[in-house]
């Protein structure tokens, strides 16, 4: 019986460190981001540039194999939804080598910015970022549909953005 007691809050514990969140924490949305221009911008005030709009929102690095990867897929989920909006936040190290992945890879579609303090830092703790590529599908109410997704989860991204069609 004790055993069967440990299991059910090992799992518990674990499902709610997993748990789909519906919005972005309040310290999330304080961090402050790099814009291509130099300027620092909250991520609540980038956040509000979507208002009404569905949006993907890709966390990547240049430096990262899995993202290069999965660019492709990537590429043909914006081009099968136009409709939807795309923001890229980088974990790079330097707005150098990020500025360069841009232009290298293509990311024409999208606007893109950069956390101050790398991947393991104060934006990467608030969205509970543990793996890159990661994927976050906000609806046109704000409302985050889907929280956590990597670059083997591309068909769960695209049956996402078709049922808020």
């Amino acid at each position: 019986m004790k055993q069967l007691v440990l299991a059910v809050i090992a799992f518990i514990s674990f499902s709610c460190t997993q748990a789909q969140k519906t919005a972005f924490s309040k310290e999330a949305l304080s961090e402050k981001l790099l814009a291509t221009d130099g300027s620092q911008v909250t991520f609540k005030n980038i956040l509000k540039k979507y208002k009404g709009k569905t949006l993907v929102i890709e966390v990547w690095a240049s430096w990262c194999g899995d993202c290069v990867k999965a660019m492709p897929k990537l590429k043909e989920l914006q081009a099968n939804n136009p409709d939807v909006s795309y923001l890229f936040i980088s974990a790079d190290k330097t707005a150098d080598k990020w500025k360069a992945g841009i232009e290298k890879h293509e990311l024409n579609k999208g606007d893109h910015y950069m956390m101050n303090d790398g991947m393991k830092g104060l934006f990467g703790k608030a969205i509970d970022l543990d793996w890159i590529p990661r994927y976050i599908v906000v609806d046109k109410t704000g409302k985050i549909v889907l929280y956590r997704a990597i670059e083997t989860d591309f068909e769960k991204i695209n049956s996402t953005l078709q049922s808020l069609k």
